[in-house]
């Protein structure tokens, strides 16, 4: 948080005495200002109109307190009454204050109008011309044509630091930090003293740790006062934490010897900004612990913040007892993070009960429940919730109509996707990355042509990365693989540099097509931008390398990623596995539990499937086995298929045919049967095969599964039972079911060639024939004898 000084302050105009007494007017201005100060400025305004002839110290008195308690509107309707009365001038109290009015409403119009009378006034005070400096500092937007602060500095002729303090923050403001630092540099050669206000807003514009270092020495060169100015040393404890160095800043925070809450909170932020969370939870015990602070909403919410990155429930529950127990009436502000904190922790349905006990609610208490149960994969939930928002009357907003366009992507809902599109539409809802959310839901839902449309809607200067990034990969998941390396070319030609969001939405296109030559193109271009050590450019480069068949590649680039999750060490897992290097696999299971990285679902699909490939049952067995009592992960039908397949690729089909027994209605699914049946048919256990193949023909019809079909008419025609054949080929038939056909590629010199079965369209079919009947020659001639049986191959051939 941010700590800025205000340069200016409404002046009080000296009390002149009479002969050692107070005059009448005196009497009056006090008894004004003491109403003033009691907080009842219209019984002062009251007074003011009962009075035959008021003096201008009289009028600006009542002027000066409605500015002081809050009320700078009614000051200049005062102003504009003191101007219309006759003999009444203003002095330089009189414009001081009401610019300062003008600063509060931001009415650059009204000061603008002050300035002229200001002129006309021939007044120099140095006071009104602070005023005036920070009139136009407040009132005058950044992007500026006219800059009046300048002008107005340049005609004073003496400048105080009040005047330098506003020149420096208005240039902080405007963005020109080199002209703030030159200001700085000027004041102190000017033999003018720097306030504690004067580093705080020079503070923003320091570029680098060396130049902050240099500053921080020259505020400790000037003494205790400055170093432990509260305003300063927050600023010190922001400008450090910016920049990323956190030592430097706790240097300065402990250097502090009186913190109050602000510098307490500027350091938990400091390192809740800079994801060092167990540090920011270890600055606020020791505030609790300390007499100095006192926790306010900012320090809940910084602390709130560090728990929903540390995701440690316990810790969230003990902060959320302590947070009911220190505040008698807990703020939605609070409420609303603490929500996003159980959320973020994987709690979603205890931030489902604090909102429902919430007893006030805003619109973002709404979009943080509806944000939550979208973040956890309760979709269908949180659009009920967004039904109700609506019935109660809440505004839905951008943040709302992301959290919609996020859960229609997830559902892969075109309907929904297609109303909330329509909803932005007719309410002409915009916000920023709009496009990309639109794009993402439509390309997830099967309608890429729709995507394609709202993207060439704009112009490719106005596209930002994300929408690019969205278009690549909803080509790339639709398996438009070239369409999404053109996309790319394109993005490149318009002078758009890939981030570590493009790299890893295109690198799967190169997994379909095959072609190492591109993904190493693309490694080497993470790699000149330092985008190869992101954990997710990292994962993606290991799975597209393993799927091209480059696994040393793919274990290069494994062991160099510095930052490895659950996702990485699952891709290499699986990798390993689709390489048949089951006992790799094995070892780097083991490397993950030992670096405490937690495995999901994912995780164990990946290592029994590792298992299952390269015959290690007993391993894989062990591993099942612990999935539920060690890490609490509850086996599913993926984990289920992968037992049953692991015991069958090995001959066990009897033990696997009882595994699946044993589950009940929990393994009454059509892929592990399919499993056990493809078992069945290799190691010769033909009446199991054909008992599970009548219970896949009576399961799950509507299933349009053509390879089932095909692995039960083989197993048929092997035992000769044709007619048994000839009906689940009809049956195949009268579904429209037909097997999908396969397809190899080999890459040649940068070039892929793709193949599918009897294929002819190749411009060199008929050498490659040739090559292939001399193989299958060779074959025989070596005594291998290749299953045949014509009947078979008759059926399969009037299938085709």
């Amino acid at each position: 948080m941010r700590v800025m000084a205000s340069s200016t302050v409404v002046p009080v105009p000296p009390v002149p005495v009479e002969g050692g007494k107070p005059s009448r007017g005196i009497s009056i201005r006090s008894r004004l200002s003491k109403l003033c100060q009691e907080g009842q400025p219209h019984l002062a305004r009251h007074l003011l109109d009962t009075l035959p002839r008021a003096s201008t110290a009289v009028w600006n008195t009542v002027i000066i307190g409605f500015i002081c308690n809050h009320m700078p509107l009614e000051a200049l309707q005062l102003y504009a009454e003191m101007k219309s009365t006759p003999c009444t001038p203003s002095d330089c109290y009189t414009f001081s204050s009401t610019l300062k009015a003008c600063s509060l409403t931001q009415n650059l119009m009204t000061g603008k109008a002050l300035h002229s009378h200001l002129l006309r006034s021939q007044s120099n005070s140095r006071i009104v011309y602070n005023s005036l400096l920070n009139m136009y500092s407040s009132c005058l937007p950044p992007q500026s044509q006219h800059d009046y602060v300048l002008k107005v500095f340049a005609v004073m002729r003496k400048r105080n630091v009040v005047a330098w303090n506003t020149l420096i923050s208005w240039f902080v403001k405007t963005h020109r930090h080199l002209h703030a630092l030159r200001a700085f540099a000027t004041l102190i050669k000017t033999s003018i003293t720097p306030s504690p206000v004067t580093f705080v807003n020079v503070f923003p514009a320091v570029p680098d740790p060396k130049t902050a270092l240099m500053f921080y020495a020259l505020l400790l060169k000037f003494g205790a006062d400055y170093v432990n100015d509260v305003f300063a040393v927050s600023s010190a404890i922001v400008l450090f934490s910016d920049l990323g160095c956190l030592d430097h800043a706790r240097m300065v925070f402990d250097r502090c010897s009186n913190k109050n809450t602000e510098v307490w909170n500027t350091m938990i932020g400091g390192y809740v900004q800079n994801n060092c969370p167990l540090q920011g939870v270890d600055v606020f015990v020791r505030a609790l612990e300390s007499e100095e602070a006192v926790c306010d909403e900012v320090t809940f919410l910084s602390v709130i913040s560090a728990v929903s990155q540390l995701q440690q429930i316990k810790l969230a529950h003990q902060l959320h007892a302590f947070v009911l127990k220190n505040l008698a009436a807990t703020p939605v502000i609070v409420v609303n993070a603490i929500m996003v904190m159980y959320s973020r922790c994987n709690f979603v349905d205890t931030s489902f009960k604090v909102f429902d006990n919430m007893s006030q609610r805003d619109a973002v208490s709404w979009n943080t429940i509806i944000s939550s149960f979208v973040q956890n994969g309760l979709d269908e939930e949180a659009l009920m919730l967004v039904c109700e928002m609506q019935k109660q009357k809440f505004p839905i907003d951008s943040v709302t109509m992301t959290a919609l366009l996020s859960a229609a992507s997830n559902m892969r809902s075109s309907y929904i996707g297609r109303q909330t599109h329509a909803y932005l539409i007719r309410h002409g809802i915009q916000f920023e990355g709009m496009e990309s959310y639109l794009i993402d839901m439509y390309a997830k839902s099967r309608l890429i042509r729709t995507s394609e449309l709202l993207f060439q809607q704009n112009c490719p200067s106005d596209r930002d990365l994300a929408t690019w990034n969205a278009m690549i990969a909803g080509y790339t998941q639709n398996e438009l693989s070239d369409k999404a390396i053109l996309i790319l070319r394109e993005a490149l030609v318009h002078k758009v540099i890939p981030n570590a969001v493009t790299l890893a939405s295109i690198l799967p296109a190169c997994s379909s097509m095959g072609s190492t030559t591109f993904a190493r193109q693309l490694h080497g271009f993470a790699i000149r931008h330092f985008l190869d050590e992101n954990v997710f450019v990292g994962t993606a480069l290991v799975d597209t390398y393993s799927k091209s068949g480059a696994i040393s590649y793919a274990e290069n680039v494994f062991i160099r990623t510095p930052e490895r999750n659950s996702v990485t060490y699952t891709t290499m897992i699986m990798s390993y596995g689709q390489h048949g290097m089951g006992k790799e696999a094995l070892a780097l299971y083991d490397s993950m539990l030992r670096c405490g990285i937690k495995p999901d679902a994912v995780t164990f699909v990946a290592i029994l499937s590792a298992c299952s490939y390269s015959g290690l049952v007993e391993e894989g067995l062990h591993i099942f086995e612990s999935m539920d009592k060690v890490h609490q992960v509850k086996p599913s039908i993926e984990h289920y298929c992968c037992v049953a397949d692991m015991l069958g690729r090995v001959g066990r089909v009897v033990e696997a045919y009882e595994f699946v027994q044993r589950l009940g209605e929990d393994g009454n699914a059509i892929e592990i049967w399919g499993s056990i049946l493809g078992a069945c048919r290799n190691h010769g256990y033909f009446e199991l095969g054909k008992f599970i193949a009548e219970k896949l023909l009576n399961m799950e019809t509507e299933k349009r599964i053509a390879g089932y079909h095909v692995l039960i008419s083989n197993i048929y025609a092997e035992e000769g039972e044709w007619e048994k054949v000839d009906r689940v080929r009809n049956q195949m038939k009268e579904k429209g079911l037909q097997k999908e056909m396969g397809c190899s590629w080999v890459e040649i010199a940068g070039h892929v060639n793709f193949f599918v079965s009897r294929d002819e369209k190749h411009p060199q079919s008929g050498e490659i024939y040739y090559i292939l009947d001399k193989l299958t020659m060779g074959m025989k001639d070596a005594g291998y004898k290749p299953r045949n049986n014509s009947n078979l191959n008759r059926i399969l051939e009037s299938s085709d």
